[in-house]
């Protein structure tokens, strides 16, 4: 009996189908949150940094870099733009003037719920052919690759395009 996971006869990615599907998903979920992000004009990655900003307000750089997951250059560039379009402010820390502290604007708070509903819709869209136990097993499933992937790369230092590091002895 043919495996079902296996690809379709002729597809050229025999090797690596499960890491080719979830490049494929991953493609196809960043492309229409993207689209759906325009629509907020946001550009992908904005919407975490205000969700973050949107729990607790006030975060310096650094707490934002760690909570998103992205490198320093990136999430400068995405708060400096995210300034110059009105969403937040940076304010000097108080306790040193060198750190910034980034606050949201009034355009910033507004965001919470267009950006909750632009969620609600993803996850319906994503979603729509699967079954409740089929989206729970989805759920378990994401979280339990990323955990396997994760403990594979080094655990500090790490950048966006670093290789995995071999494992150990």
């Amino acid at each position: 009996m043919p495996d079902s996971a296996a690809p379709p006869p002729g597809t050229v990615f025999v090797e690596g189908n499960v890491s080719y599907s979830i490049f494929q998903l991953a493609r196809a979920h960043r492309s229409y949150a993207s689209a759906l992000l325009r629509r907020l004009d946001l550009h992908p990655g904005q919407e975490l940094i205000l969700m973050h900003l949107h729990q607790r307000d006030g975060q310096t750089q650094s707490e934002l870099v760690a909570n998103v997951g992205v490198d320093h250059s990136t999430m400068s560039k995405a708060l400096r733009r995210m300034q110059d379009t009105g969403l937040l402010t940076r304010r000097p820390a108080e306790h040193d003037r060198r750190v910034s502290v980034n606050h949201l604007t009034a355009k910033g708070e507004s965001m919470r719920e267009p950006i909750a509903a632009m969620w609600r819709e993803l996850d319906d869209v994503t979603t729509a052919n699967l079954t409740a136990r089929q989206r729970t097993t989805l759920v378990t499933t994401a979280h339990t690759i990323v955990t396997s992937i994760n403990s594979r790369l080094p655990s500090t230092g790490t950048n966006e395009g670093d290789p995995p590091r071999s494992p150990g002895p």
